[in-house]
């Protein structure tokens, strides 16, 4: 018994080892070619020993449009999840609670603006901007991104309030806590954990989002990864030291704003 617990915790750990190496592998490998030369990359054979440059990083971060981008980028998508947050977790709190015909078909709308595709939302609100003189600007862009944080917050909020335990709640309001007190002090800090990873992949979604910033910006709301992508159009040879980096930065933020939003959350749940 104790051979075969020993076997599959060591299965289990190699398996687990390899699942991480070939998720961690393409992070390293583009990190490692960000700093090199064009010429130690197309080479046939990987070159794992280089002479490492700056030169790439220094060439995204010295054009006006990679800051502009990064600065789009940042108001953009931090106050689209912050919107999305401040009322897409209530009304994920109040549909948990909404057992009811009416409380499902609801929920089934909130998850059917995640079924549109992309195009199909972009084109009618670019008609709507461009008539109301919003196109190509930072407002536009960010009331569209409300909508898809919204939903994602609500969807994958909903489940995490449906699990906290009806007896804590009703312990609550039988010692005179109100709906109010209920929600902040007793259901959101049990269902924090959830929340933030909801929170944490409605960031990342808007974060790499391309087709409709590109559908909806021409030049002054430009985020990060449009930005980005302009790099291949630099000449006829392909800058893969230069797209490296562009890749770099832009996987940067995310996990800023991840240790950030979790060492804001673990004082908070520890008081």
């Amino acid at each position: 018994m104790a051979n075969r617990i020993t076997f599959g915790s060591i299965s289990a750990r190699v398996v687990l080892a390899c699942v991480v190496i070939f998720a961690v592998f393409p992070v390293v490998w583009t990190l490692l070619n960000s700093f090199k030369e064009v010429v130690d990359i197309v080479t046939p054979t990987p070159k794992l020993f280089f002479t490492p440059t700056l030169e790439n990083f220094r060439y995204v971060f010295e054009r006006p449009s990679v800051r502009l981008g990064l600065s789009n980028s940042g108001i953009i998508v931090f106050s689209a999840v912050a919107l999305g947050a401040l009322f897409g977790i209530p009304a994920a709190y109040a549909l948990a609670h909404m057992k009811s015909r009416v409380g499902d078909e609801i929920k089934f709308f909130v998850l059917s603006l995640r079924f549109l595709p992309p195009v199909a939302v972009a084109i009618p609100l670019m008609s709507i901007y461009l008539d109301l003189g919003l196109y190509d600007t930072r407002l536009s862009l960010t009331m569209t991104y409300v909508l898809l944080t919204l939903s994602t917050i609500i969807w994958l909020s909903i489940p995490a309030f449906e699990r906290v335990p009806q007896n804590i709640e009703e312990a609550a309001r039988l010692d005179g806590y109100g709906p109010y007190a209920i929600f902040f002090l007793v259901a959101l800090p049990v269902a924090g954990p959830s929340l933030f990873g909801a929170i944490i992949f409605s960031f990342i979604l808007v974060w790499n989002e391309f087709l409709i910033a590109l559908m909806l910006t021409t030049s002054e709301a430009k985020t990060l990864p449009i930005v980005a992508s302009e790099f291949t159009l630099l000449g006829r040879n392909v800058p893969w030291g230069i797209l490296n980096a562009s890749v770099i930065v832009l996987s940067i933020p995310p996990l800023i704003f991840l240790g950030v939003l979790s060492g804001f959350l673990n004082r908070m749940f520890k008081k």
